[in-house]
Formats: C-alpha cells, structure tokens, sequence
C-alpha cells in the first residue's frame, strides 16, 4: 500500500495562498498572489541539496509546509487555471487523491500530475509545462537565491531560458504567508522555545562551571559540545522523545574583542574570555525555529551594568511596539528613540536591526525589523527580537583585554491583539542579576603565621549574585507545590474512603464455611465408628472421636495438630485443636457463645491379648498419620484456592491467519519458571493476543485487554534484552498465579570462564567485544520494531513504555540493591527477578525516613490510594539521589514527605482504615509534614550545640597553664566536636582554612612545649614514659 497525501490538509495549504489576494481591492479573486498566480506564475524544482543548506531552502520550506515532507527532485506549478506536478512514479502516487480536471474548491483549480522520463531526461514533460506557462502569461516566480545544483534542475532552467520566459523573485509573497501562524503552528513554537530555553539554562551552568574552576577551552570547541548536547534526553527531558527537535544552527559563542553580533557569524577558534560572553542558540522543533541570546558578563563594570539595562528596556519598548495594525518599521523607530535619549553617544555601537521574522523560515529576509520595513504587523505572527552593542569601549575596566566588550540580548515573541505580547523564552532569565557573575576575594588574615601559610593562596569562587536567591526559589516553588498536592490529596483520599467505605465491607467475599456434614444421613456407618474408635474420613475432610460414648465430627480445619507418644505399655494420642486466640484458624468463623475444646488425649495399650490380630495402639498410630496426611492435603488445596481467588480466566486467543505478516520475536526465554525447564522459544503478536511457545511445544497466552503495562527494556548498559507485562489480573498458569510475565534473551556472558585460554596475541577479545556491539544494536532494531508493529497492530491500544535510564538511581526495594527506574507512568525494576512496578496512579505518597545529615543512604515507603494495601519500602537509596527523587516526584504531582525516623506503617494504616473520618480531621497525612519540620529544626539545634564547641576549643586549646593529661582529652574531644561542627554547618571553605591554621598553631606550640619538657625530665634522669598517676 503507497503512502498517499491528506487531500484536506494539503487544500488547505494551497488555499493558504490566497491570504494576501483576500487583503487587495479586486474583483478577481486569482490576482491574489499577485506575484504568484496571476502576473508571475509559481515554479518549484525541489532537489537534493547538502543537509545543512537544504534546511532553510525556501523550497524546501514550501514543501514542508504544504505536504508535510520533503520531495526532492519534483517540480510543482501553480498557474490560475491549473496545478501541476512532475515526479517519479511513487510520488506522483502521493498526489493521486488530488488528481481532478474540475476545481477541487471555489479557490483551487484543477491538479495533474505527470510521471517523470528518464529516458529522454524529461524532455516532453518540460515541454508540456512551459506550454501551460507560456499560455497563462510569461511570468514566472521562482525562489531566485536558492540555487540548485542537480541534473533536473539545471535542466528544467535551462527550458525556462530557451524560451525567453520572465523569472522573478517570489519570497516577500511567500514569507507574508508564512508570517502568521495557526493553533498548531503556535503549539510547535511553544514547544520549540522550551527546548531552546533548556538549552540555554544548560549553557549557562556549564559557563559558569568554566569560570569557576578557570577552565581553558575554546569557543568554538563550547559551541560543538553544546551542540551535541542540545538535543539530548539529559538536556531536554520529553521534547527529545520524539525526534523531531534539531539545533536550528550551531551555536555561536564570543567573547573578548571583535565580537561580530549577527546569526552568520561562528565561534571563533580562540580561549574563551573570561569578559562579557555573548551566547546565541536556537532549538527547531518539527521544522519551527525559535532563537535566545544572553550575554554573561564576568565582573561588570558600572557602565556595562548601565548598557546592559538600557538593551532590556530598549528590547521591551520594541515588544510593546509590535502590536497588529503598526507598520514594523514603528517598532524599529520606538528603540531607537528610547536608547537615544539615555546614552546616545554609544548609538553608533548599536546593531542595525532589530530582528525579524520567524516560524517555519528562520530569518524571513523580508521582514526585518529596521527603518524601511513598513509591513503592518498582524495578530499571531513570531518575531525574533534581538538588541546589542558590538565591540564599544570599556573605559572602567582594569585590565586592558577587557577594554572592547559585546552584549547581545535576543528573545522569541508572540503578537497578541489584546494585553501584552507573549514572550516565548521568558524563561530564560535576562535581569542583570542573572547574567552577572562576580568573584569573592577573601585573603586570610588575622597572624602572621596564618599570612605565611596562606599567603600565595587566594579563595576565589564564582558567585552568580542571584544565586542563592534563586536557589531558594525553586525550593519554595516546590513546596508550594506539595502543600497543593498536600491539601488536594487529603481532600479527595477523605471522600474516596467515605464513599467506598460500605461498598468494601460488602465486597469483601466471606470465607466459605466447612462443614462436616450436613445430614445425618451422610454420617459414615463404619465399624471404627460402632467400635467407638477414632476414624478419619477422608471424603468429608473430618475425624471423629469418642467422646463420652458418643462419636464426634470434626473438621480438620479446626486441628492444629496431632502428636503420638509411647510410654511404657501406653500410647498417647494428643489432638491440639484450634480456639478463639490461637494464630492458627483464627480465619475461621467465631462464634462467640460457643465452647471450645482446646485439646483431647486418648490412651490406648500397646500389648496384644491373646485372640487379638493387632494391639489396640494400631488404631491410634493409624488415626496420627491419617491426620497429618489429611492436613497437608487440605492446606494444599486451601493453598491453591487462594491462588485461585484473584485470578481470572482469560478469553480465548484468537490466531492470526497471517501468520507470517504476524510480528514475531524468535530465541525467547520466559520469566517466572513457568515451563518445568529452560527452554527458549518464539512470540508471537495474534488478533487479541500474544502467544509464546516453546520450543518443546508448551504455550502462553497473554491477552491484550488484561496487559496494564507493557515495557521494553534495551540493551544498553544491561546484560539482558526484554519484553515484560504487568497485568491488570493475576493468570493462573499451571497451579500458580502470576502478576508479571517477561519474556527476554541474554546479549553478553554473564559469567566469565576465568580458564578459558587466551592467545597472547589477542588484545582482549578485540573481535568478540565488536560483534558484542552488533549484537546488541541488532537486538535493540528487532526488539524496537516488534514493539512498533504491536503499537499500528493494535491501533495504539498496546504501547512499549521505555524506562528513563537516566532517572535511575539504587534502592533495595525487596531484599538486595538494584537499580530503579522510572517510565512515563511506572516505578520499576526489571532486569533481576522478581520485578518491582509500581503504577504512579496508584500512589498516594512518599514518604523518606531516616533522612538526616548523618547518614549516607535513606529509604522510601510508598503509600497506595488503596489503604488495604500493604506500603512497600525501598530502603539503601544514597543522600545524593535524593534531590533527583524529589524533583521527579514533583514533576509528576505526587506529594513527598521526609522524616528522620522510621515510622510503624502498620499502625498508621490500622489507625487510618478503622476511622477514616477521624484521621482527616486531624489533618490526614499532614502529620508527616510536620515531623519533617521538627527534623530540620532538630538539626538547627545539633548546629548550634557544635558551634558553642567549637568555640570552646578555641579557649580551651589557648590554655597553656593546665597539666597534659586534662590538655590531651579535652584537645581529642574538641577536635571531634569541631569535626562535627565543620559537617553540619557546611561552613566556608575561607572559615574552613583560617580554623585548619588556627589548629596548625595550636599543635606546634604543643609539640614545642613537649620538646621542651621531655629534655628537662632528661636532664634530670627521668626515665620517659607516661606521667606519674595522681593520688585522690
């Protein structure tokens, strides 16, 4: 089946083209694109040009547009009486839905195609178009800047030369067309600028890690890795999911003197200056373009913090300007005239325009906004907005390669017809605060000591002045956000619990009764019974024994257990049963004015009279082995009951007759054990269902409508390859249900053979490690494409969720560390078994224990939104993931709590499921919150305490009268409390090493004066050794 044109998009897209002829004063509806249809007729030869260049053809923009691809080598007319199209067979199929000989609509007229001939090169179908030209008029519109290069192009210019024909330029008309954009269109914009925004944030970091650590790199070397990096999923998160973001260009990034402030320019190949840094980037999202520039500007003077406001003010009156119905050229006038009456001596170094147009064209040639651009501005169109000053004179700066600076200041905006124009990149901070960055110079002081060891050392950090500021924003920003979620979900677990409160109660499906038997007539007429002996009836699951003469049923759910001893010419049978405050049984109906009996023993001899077969013991011995065969047997078949009340009976696979067009994967093993022994086999994608057979023939069904998540996990970075499922109800294969299915293949060893002999010529298993490479890329491309042909055979309904690998981080979620993953709606953990997912739709909270300053790891209970579910714990998560963890909680709106003690979950549930409406009352779960408030505040104090000690130290180590031995234990002890202090204050890293010499002064003096004593006590004759204890 060929793909075909959407016949209402693409007239959609023709019809757009008489925006302009719908603004001009004729009665002749096809004189609307003036340069296009009627005057100048359209022709677009489409080829291959390189990547780079063919990205902002306007041919090749004009194709995107219209059809929503590219189509190289076509040729496309449009005259008033007819549309025509040349290209290869399969694209002339592509247009086949449009083929008419009347009007497909009151504005668009006729279409043919025509297939091309290579054998002649095309010579008769050229022919027959510039007949249909030269009978419309003589005029031709082409994109005359865009210059194609191959054999069909050059071919059909020269018939348009050899018949004299009027070539002109059509891009104005086209780009005044392209100017205003759709709904959709803005959406993609919307989604262009975020990625930009990213971009930029990421930039800007790297930067100021630069300057911090006085890293020597290259710009352009900055502007290629930034260019690698702008389109990871590490960068822009979702947006790269898709493929179909790019980098609009690459990156430009200049600093120091001759600053060129244009979007041809490049990153010069020189050391990045640690000046003003002008930096500008831009992200296309499905062939729409957005641009942010910002300029970093290290240690400002006044006057570059002067200028650097007056751009930002000068960029806002340009925005204000651009409303619909003024000319463009009014907005170029408002900033000139607003940055004139501030500093109009350093007008010369301003850039001579102000932007431009942009969308689908990244710089629309004929719309820029300058002086002589008089196009009025209408609702919905883009403009790239860009104010800077080129290379003018710093006289304020110190050193004398900081004496020629550039700043450069760039947004993406939206027209809006009422209120203010919406600015698409706002989240890209432009204040001075944001952009400045300062270091703080500290040099230590205070002795002389001190100077010597400090003098050629200078604390230098970068300190963006916004920095903390910022800092404590998003913070706050996320707790503003858990106090909604907080509040929210408080409010909805309350009325979800009120109202299904009821609904559970008769839900809840009552244990089935055992009964012994339910007539008289049923009771067994054997001749243990008549004997008054013990019989064990194994039809009814029952043992009866005398009791009083009189024979008594009882079912074996209620034995707890039954013991034989032999003492002497005796033996003893003991039946435990089970009552009311027993562990065992206690699922069996009470009833509360019943009695119970607790225990019977019966005593029989061992000694056989004359006449008898068997002792009277045999009957004894025979009813305690009968009874413990009977009570493994029914907890069996309890057992497999319970098994069997979750699970639900699936629907009948319906197999595919095609079987080979099925997607099948091949060389599967399956996980649980669900096949007695190893044994790879196939999967199969069927109607409504997959069906896995293996290669001995044993087959497993998992149906479409039972799969709640479905997730590929590639082979990246892991030793396995897989497909697993987690289903919606439990499937009973075998005697066993089963909540999770995985099907995978092993890509490398997962053991190593440590004899395995090694030529010592190879390096390393070079060759096996390179098709260990293949092989996994291999797998990944089979893997990926069964998974998409499921997607279209399904029509969407069963979609492969990939794990976010970068999310990752560890935890021990059942009993050993492993690594946690999260999907677009799922916790898991796939590669060890058994699995770990947890459904985020399911969950209530999160809430992280033992979170202090002291420890390296913490863990994490999730509470579901079904409170009869048991809160699952991941414990061993490192501190430093816990940053991530919060942010990605945040993100998907989940609400978060931490605490520094672990909590009895079990207690909090009974509490909360035995009075709900209570629990709320008392503010629901905020009591989480507030013993997460009571830790931080804990922590102030633990602070607090190890200042005071710290400052003890200082007084007590300048003590010089009191004896060695107290000297020695309070120097140990302070040192450990001003250890602590240093930890938990995080205090600065001058503080740090003013204290460090502070007690490098301290121990010198000591080791001085211990010197000093120990050639006294020589002099003397002192043996050394330890001082003399005191008396008390």
């Amino acid at each position: 089946m060929s793909l075909t044109v959407d016949k209402n998009i693409l007239l959609i897209g023709l019809q757009g083209f008489t925006l302009l002829g719908r603004k001009m004063t004729t009665s002749n509806l096809w004189i609307v694109l003036f340069f296009v249809l009627e005057q100048i007729k359209m022709n677009c030869p489409i080829q291959n040009l390189n990547r780079f260049r063919l990205a902002y053809l306007r041919l090749q923009r004009q194709s995107t547009w219209l059809f929503n691809c590219a189509l190289p080598d076509t040729l496309l007319i449009l005259t008033k009486n007819g549309i025509y199209f040349l290209g290869s067979d399969k694209k002339a199929q592509f247009f086949s839905p449009l083929e008419s000989k009347e009007n497909l609509n009151p504005f668009v007229p006729p279409f043919s195609t025509l297939v091309r001939n290579k054998t002649d090169k095309d010579k008769d179908n050229f022919e027959k178009l510039l007949g249909k030209l030269i009978d419309a008029g003589r005029h031709v519109g082409c994109f005359t800047k865009d210059k194609p290069d191959s054999a069909f192009a050059k071919a059909w210019d020269a018939g348009l030369k050899a018949k004299n024909l009027s070539v002109e330029d059509i891009s104005l008309p086209f780009a005044k067309i392209f100017a205003v954009k759709d709904d959709k269109e803005i959406e993609l914009l919307k989604h262009s600028a975020h990625a930009t925004v990213n971009a930029w944030n990421y930039l800007r970091r790297k930067i100021v890690d630069i300057v911090d650590t006085e890293k020597r790199i290259k710009q352009s070397r900055l502007a290629e890795d930034l260019e690698k990096s702008m389109v990871n999923v590490q960068v822009q998160g979702e947006l790269a999911k898709k493929n179909i973001l790019e980098v609009c260009y690459c990156p430009i990034i200049q600093s120091g003197e001759n600053c060129a402030l244009k979007f041809s320019a490049q990153s010069p190949d020189k050391l990045l200056h640690f000046g003003s840094i002008a930096s500008t980037l831009g992200a296309r999202y499905s062939s729409y373009c957005t641009n942010v520039a910002r300029t970093l500007m290290v240690m400002p003077t006044e006057l570059m913090e002067q200028l650097y406001e007056l751009l930002l003010t000068t960029e806002a009156a340009i925005i204000d300007a651009l409303k619909p119905g003024r000319p463009i050229s009014e907005a170029y006038e408002a900033g000139i005239n607003h940055f004139k009456e501030q500093k109009p001596d350093y007008l010369q170094y301003l850039v001579k325009n102000f932007g431009f147009v942009t969308g689908i064209e990244f710089r629309e040639s004929g719309l820029l906004i300058n002086e002589r651009c008089n196009h009025l501005v209408e609702k919905n169109m883009t403009f790239i907005v860009a104010v800077g000053l080129q290379n003018f004179p710093n006289k304020e700066a110190k050193d004398d390669d900081k004496k020629t600076c550039s700043i450069f200041i760039s947004d993406t905006i939206l027209v809006c017809e009422d209120g203010p124009n919406d600015i698409l990149t706002i989240a890209a901070k432009n204040r001075l605060r944001s952009n400045s960055i300062r270091f703080r110079e500290e040099n230590a002081k205070s002795s002389k000591e001190v100077e010597e060891t400090l003098s050629t050392r200078t604390k230098r950090s970068v300190v963006l002045q916004d920095q903390t500021r910022h800092k404590q924003t998003n913070e706050e920003k996320r707790k503003e956000r858990q106090k909604e979620l907080a509040e929210q979900m408080n409010k909805e677990a309350k009325e979800r619990l009120l109202s299904n409160k009821s609904g559970t109660a008769e839900a809840k499906k009552a244990k089935k009764s055992n009964t012994s038997y339910k007539s008289e007539e049923k009771f067994p007429d054997e001749h243990e019974v008549e004997k008054l002996m013990i019989y064990v009836d194994k039809k009814h699951d029952t043992i009866i024994v005398p009791i009083f003469g009189i024979p008594v049923p009882f079912h074996i759910s209620m034995v707890k257990n039954a013991s034989l001893a032999n003492e002497g010419d005796f033996s003893y049978l003991r039946i435990n049963f089970t009552h009311p405050g027993s562990q065992i049984g206690k699922e069996n109906p009470q009833f509360a004015l019943a009695k119970y009996l607790k225990e019977l023993s019966f005593k029989s001899s061992n000694v056989r009279e004359p006449g008898e077969v068997n002792a009277p013991s045999l009957n004894l011995q025979n009813a305690a082995r009968m009874i413990k065969e009977l009570q493994k047997r029914f907890r069996t078949l309890e057992a497999e009951e319970r098994e069997k009340e979750g699970a639900v009976k699936q629907d009948k696979l319906i197999i595919s007759q095609n079987g080979k067009g099925n997607p099948k994967l091949k060389d599967l093993y399956v996980r649980p054990n669900i096949i007695a022994k190893r044994i790879s086999g196939s999967l199969e994608a069927h109607v409504n269902g997959f069906r896995y057979t293996s290669l001995r023939g044993d087959k497993i069904d998992v149906l479409y409508n039972n799969i709640k998540h479905a997730f590929f996990q590639p082979c990246d970075n892991e030793m396995i390859i897989l497909l697993h499922f987690h289903l919606k109800n439990p499937v009973l294969w075998g005697k066993k249900k089963y909540l999770d299915v995985q099907f995978y293949t092993e890509v490398g060893e997962i053991t190593t053979d440590l004899g395995k002999y090694h030529h010592m010529q190879d390096r390393d298993d070079m060759q096996s490690e390179q098709m260990e490479r293949e092989m996994r890329k291999k797998l990944n491309l089979a893997f990926q494409s069964f998974c998409d042909k499921v997607f279209r055979m399904t029509n969407e309904h069963v979609d492969f969720d990939t794990p976010f690998s970068e999310l990752a981080f560890i935890g021990a979620p059942h009993r050993s560390s492993v690594k946690l993953q999260p999907t677009s709606s799922c916790l898991v953990h796939l590669t060890e078994w058994p699995p770990f997912v947890v459904t985020l739709d399911e969950v209530e909270l999160v809430h992280f224990e033992r979170v202090t300053g002291n420890t390296s790891t913490f863990d994490a209970v999730i509470v579901f939104k079904d409170y009869s579910r048991k809160p699952h714990s991941i414990g061993q998560i490192p501190s430093s993931s816990l940053d991530g963890i919060k942010d990605w909680l945040n993100s998907c709106d989940i609400r978060y709590s931490e605490g520094p003690m672990s909590l009895n979950w079990a207690n909090i549930m009974r509490t909360v499921n035995d009075d709900p409406e209570a629990f709320f009352e008392d503010g629901g779960w905020n009591f989480l919150s507030a013993e997460s408030d009571e830790g931080e505040e804990n922590d102030v104090e633990s602070d607090e305490s190890s200042f005071h000690a710290s400052e003890d130290e200082t007084s007590a180590s300048s003590d010089e009268d009191e004896e060695e031995e107290e000297g020695v234990s309070e120097e140990e002890s302070e040192s450990e409390a001003s250890l602590d202090s240093e930890e938990e204050e995080g205090k600065d890293w001058s503080d740090l090493e003013e204290e460090a010499a502070k007690a490098d002064r301290v121990k010198a003096r000591e080791e001085d004066e211990h010197d000093k004593r120990h050639h006294q006590t020589k002099r003397k004759g002192v043996k050394s050794g330890p001082p003399p204890k005191r008396r008390r």
